[in-house]
């Protein structure tokens, strides 16, 4: 089998060239919420079902421009090896805020029998982001705020690939792979090299409980920034229990900063619950700082909402193996 030409020339297109972009998406703990294409494209039209993601995230209920992020996802499988994906958010922090839209294609290997389950995934995402300043109600007399809301759109990419085998499942993606950004909050706009690279692996145990009612599934995600050479590394772990109609899963993430430069490293506790009834997935995430440094007291919410749908049956097997329905991948 041979991957598209298409895609190949694309990746070739993204790491020969600069031009003018922005980090996109913030990342979090989404992706434990039955949302992990919101963090690597190549999960794009993996399971046999149309899938929509609705998040709404804030910070200090009740404060005036407190931090808040709202995220729309959608992919799907599109012919036999093809997945299709779109994003749309909406991301505020006092003063600056940025929209964005993110499409994605994905592409899947079967590799051997299809009963050995094994499957190699590639995908490139392409994104357009506005970014702006609103400094029309700063009162500050200095020449160099301009009371006006400031903005710039930029253009990014994400390339991402995955390899499951059975219950194995581990991802690499590298996010903003255009080097250069614009800095808004400097009067020459400084450019900024936003590069992230991401990687994460775990195991599903489907049978860690007599009766297969009790699953688990431990994983791990390391971050790495380029341009500040800040390392992140997020311990998880999800449980589920299932019923008749429906599975009931919680899940813990451990997020750890390491800046070498301050022993006093930034850590972040998140536990998740949720529950798939049929089509259906409702989740409530909170994240709270710990640690001896901290930003601020209060922690973040999360209402993750999901939709599942058009399923195709004809590949029961695959349905069987990947579509428990809300495992990482």
């Amino acid at each position: 089998m041979k991957i598209p030409k298409i895609f190949i020339l694309s990746l070739f297109f993204l790491t020969s060239i600069v031009v003018k972009s922005q980090e996109t998406l913030p990342i979090y703990s989404d992706y434990l919420s039955d949302n992990v294409y919101l963090v690597h494209p190549s999960a794009a039209g993996f399971t046999d079902c149309n899938r929509i993601r609705l998040t709404a995230r804030s910070q200090w209920s009740g404060v005036d421009d407190a931090p808040s992020l709202q995220t729309i996802s959608y992919n799907s499988k599109f012919g036999e090896k093809a997945g299709l994906g779109f994003i749309f958010f909406n991301d505020k922090n006092g003063y600056h805020s940025q929209q964005g839209i993110q499409g994605t294609y994905a592409y899947h290997l079967d590799i051997g029998h299809i009963r050995n389950y094994r499957r190699l995934s590639f995908g490139l995402s392409f994104m357009m982001v506005n970014n702006s300043v609103d400094e029309s109600t700063f009162e500050i007399a200095d020449p160099v705020i301009s009371q006006i809301v400031q903005s710039e759109s930029y253009f990014n990419a994400d390339v991402s690939m995955a390899y499951h085998d059975v219950d194995f499942f581990g991802y690499f993606t590298v996010k903003n792979v255009m080097l250069s950004a614009r800095n808004l909050y400097n009067k020459d706009y400084e450019s900024l090299n936003l590069r992230r690279y991401l990687m994460s692996f775990g195991y599903y145990f489907d049978n860690f409980a007599k009766g297969g009612t009790i699953e688990l599934e431990p994983s791990v995600m390391i971050q790495y920034v380029e341009r500040t050479k800040e390392k992140f590394v997020d311990f998880n772990m999800k449980i589920y229990s299932e019923s008749t109609n429906a599975k009931i899963w919680a899940a813990l993430s451990y997020r750890r900063g390491f800046d070498n430069i301050d022993t006093k490293q930034l850590s972040y506790i998140t536990p998740i619950i949720g529950v798939n009834f049929e089509k259906y997935m409702i989740s409530y995430t909170y994240t709270k700082q710990s640690g001896e440094i901290l930003f601020d007291d209060a922690g973040y919410h999360q209402i993750t909402l999901g939709f599942n749908f058009g399923c195709d049956s004809s590949r029961r097997y695959w349905n069987e193996r990947s579509g428990k329905t809300n495992r990482m991948f």
